[in-house]
């Protein structure tokens, strides 16, 4: 009988748990909560597939130390933290969930969090609980703005936008949207090209994929398009956005807040000097979380479950149903 198949699954802080019921004779699988970069380098040489983290970036120095590795899993939609070149050429598979919308249909976390961002800047929150914590009770100045009336422009319909459009519909917002890829958008989306969509909203969320095309699309100039006094959420990737031109931007006043689940390079180490972050500490209505969007425990269980199933799949193997 053949040695088992060893798939190394770096976990971001949840246990084995979550998919410790799913097992098979012939895949041995080692779960790693917390892995850390050293660690990967570590125990890569020894494993047949990967279920990766967005933490870790997959660069040709792990390639390198991979000598049996012929799969890697990614329990997300963005592929960003993957060399995908250098993959192909090692003939090293990639799966992802961009495709799997029926699974993905389940999850409403990351659109949960990017109107949570949405009220969080509306309603100037970080400031409201920073003067409550003093002992200051100025309403007057912290009363933030009503959504209702107020134009919510989605770039990108899919999915998540799709949910987005229904939160902003309940909370009696005009809703715009910008997507060439989607035919028929949700019922009471406008659909407007994206000069007219930054004209307009008066928050902009962003909700496409990272890729050759879209890096950068809100840059210099469509920022200085948008609206004056508007606010940017961005739960996607942050090379969508000129990170530099949208500091200059709100140091201006023209985009008055921004509420960002992601930035530019997160699996760099110490992220104290990126230029989100610093300017954060001295502007509080640059609202910044560390990509927790997809993180619930609800949501991290039902992924890895799927992710896991598909690793078993793709090596030639059934999971039984559970």
């Amino acid at each position: 009988m053949p040695p088992p198949l060893r798939l190394l699954v770096f976990n971001d802080g949840y246990s084995a748990e979550a998919f410790s019921d799913i097992s098979h004779p012939a895949i041995e699988f080692t779960c790693v909560p917390d892995g850390d970069r050293a660690q990967l380098l570590e125990m890569i040489p020894g494993y047949d597939a990967y279920l990766s983290t967005l933490r870790i970036r997959v660069d040709r120095e792990v390639v390198d130390r991979a000598s049996r590795l012929r799969l890697i899993v990614t329990p997300s939609t963005g592929t960003d933290h993957l060399d995908l070149p250098l993959l192909r050429e090692r003939n090293i598979t990639v799966l992802c969930n961009k495709d799997d919308r029926e699974f993905l249909d389940q999850l409403t976390t990351t659109a949960e969090l990017a109107f949570g961002l949405l009220l969080t800047c509306a309603r100037r929150l970080p400031e409201c609980f920073e003067a409550s914590r003093a002992g200051r009770w100025e309403r007057s100045g912290l009363a933030g703005s009503q959504l209702r009336g107020k134009t919510l422009g989605l770039i990108g319909v899919g999915r998540l936008g799709s949910m987005m459009a229904r939160y902003g519909r309940a909370f009696w917002m005009r809703v715009l949207g910008c997507d060439p890829a989607v035919r028929e958008f949700p019922e009471g989306v406008e659909r407007v090209d994206l000069q007219a969509l930054l004209r307009e909203s008066d928050f902009v969320s962003l909700h496409v994929h990272l890729t050759e095309l879209t890096r950068g699309m809100l840059g210099e100039r469509e920022l200085a398009a948008m609206k004056p006094g508007s606010c940017l959420i961005n739960t996607s990737r942050g090379g969508l956005v000129d990170e530099e031109a949208l500091v200059r931007h709100m140091q201006s006043g023209r985009i008055a807040a921004a509420g960002l689940d992601v930035i530019d390079g997160e699996w760099i180490g110490d992220k104290r000097g990126h230029p989100l972050i610093a300017y954060s500490r001295v502007n509080p209505r640059l609202c910044i979380t560390p990509h927790v969007g997809g993180t619930s425990p609800e949501a991290v269980r039902l992924s890895v479950r799927h992710t896991f199933r598909k690793a078993v799949a793709f090596l030639g193997r059934e999971t039984p149903a559970r």
